[in-house]
């Protein structure tokens, strides 16, 4: 707060939730939609409704006063007496104008700031727990995609394969899923943000399955590839094999140049080079390159604040950042191959989750 050089910071949840709502209140449970937060020098205060009062109680750090308010009246009683006259720090990259107006009528600041980019370079680097969370966001991924094997079977739709996940991960200890899971099928692997359908799965078909748990609200965002029940001697099976080798090794070849100091560029560009360069730039036009980054910050939201791995970034990767790294070959009417892994940055170069 020193830093932003307000007296207090306001957040406010609409119909949507603010993530820095989460991040500074520390709650891994409940909705708090229409709930708001005023954090001043002296700890944080959360004005909340009966309905999510004792939930807030239980999860409260110890400089949190949570109260509970039963009218409008009480509700804007309690925002004038923390910050009327004050200078009040806002997230506007998340409040709605009208919303702004609102708060701005009632609390009648002497100053209202915008600190969205204080959030946004508090929450680009992890702290012990974060990482910890991540970690098992990402193991709860691992372990559901691992038993999802015995359930596939032929003339399952994409649809029913997402759903069969999304339940192996609640199971296994998610407390969500981090973004609705991507299944494709063949030609739908080519499509990188494809809805899942009714398309059926085939023997000696293309699965590309783009999802991720989250755990205390942290988010894994893992992709793999695979041929279900593969005919090895077929040219379709060959092709797979070829196209998911250059893919793996544009990865490690964008993990290797993964460390503190290091551009979000040169990730992305070395990951382009080996795609391009593989078997005398066969798939040079279907690098992924030309449809997405190689990679994005991940933490809070799957697409968390914090630097980009892509062709212009000028951001400078620091220690504990964790970012994905998931290069691809997409090769429309045939299918496409992605393997997306989350990485943590570290002073000497990368650890892969």
């Amino acid at each position: 707060m020193q830093k932003s050089g307000v007296d207090a910071i306001f957040l406010m949840n609409t119909g949507q939730k603010d993530s820095n709502f989460f991040y500074l209140a520390g709650f891994t449970s409940g909705e708090f939609e229409y709930t708001s937060l005023i954090v001043t020098k002296k700890g944080l205060i959360l004005p909340v409704s009966a309905l999510e009062y004792e939930i807030a109680k239980r999860q409260r750090p110890k400089e949190m006063k949570v109260v509970k308010i039963d009218s409008r009246k009480q509700s804007r009683s309690i925002l004038k007496r923390y910050m009327r006259s004050k200078i009040v720090g806002l997230n506007l990259s998340f409040l709605p104008y009208n919303d702004y107006r609102a708060i701005k009528s009632i609390i009648k600041p002497k100053k209202l700031i915008d600190i969205s980019r204080a959030f946004y370079d508090a929450r680009s680097t992890k702290d012990e727990n974060e990482i910890k969370f991540i970690k098992a966001a990402n193991k709860i991924s691992k372990k559901s995609l691992a038993e999802l094997q015995k359930y596939l079977k032929k003339g399952m739709t994409e649809k029913e394969v997402a759903g069969q996940l999304d339940y192996l991960m609640m199971k296994n200890g998610a407390s969500g899923v981090a973004f609705s899971t991507i299944v494709s099928f063949d030609a739908n692997a080519a499509l990188p943000h494809h809805s899942p359908d009714g398309t059926k799965l085939r023997a000696n078909g293309i699965v590309l399955i783009d999802f991720g748990a989250k755990y205390n609200n942290y988010c894994a965002d893992i992709t793999r590839t695979f041929m279900f029940m593969p005919e090895k001697s077929s040219s379709k099976y060959k092709k797979f094999a070829e196209i998911h080798e250059i893919v793996e090794g544009a990865q490690i070849e964008a993990f290797k140049r993964i460390k503190d100091g290091v551009l979000g560029s040169v990730p992305h560009l070395a990951a382009c080079r080996y795609i391009e360069s593989a078997k005398n730039g066969k798939y040079k036009e279907s690098s992924f390159a030309n449809v997405h980054s190689l990679g994005h910050a991940l933490g809070l939201e799957v697409h968390d604040t914090g630097p980009g791995l892509y062709k212009s970034s000028k951001d400078k990767l620091k220690a504990n950042m964790v970012v994905s790294d998931e290069p691809g070959i997409y090769i429309v009417g045939f299918g496409g191959v992605r393997i997306e892994d989350d990485v943590i940055v570290t002073k000497t170069g990368a650890l892969m989750i």
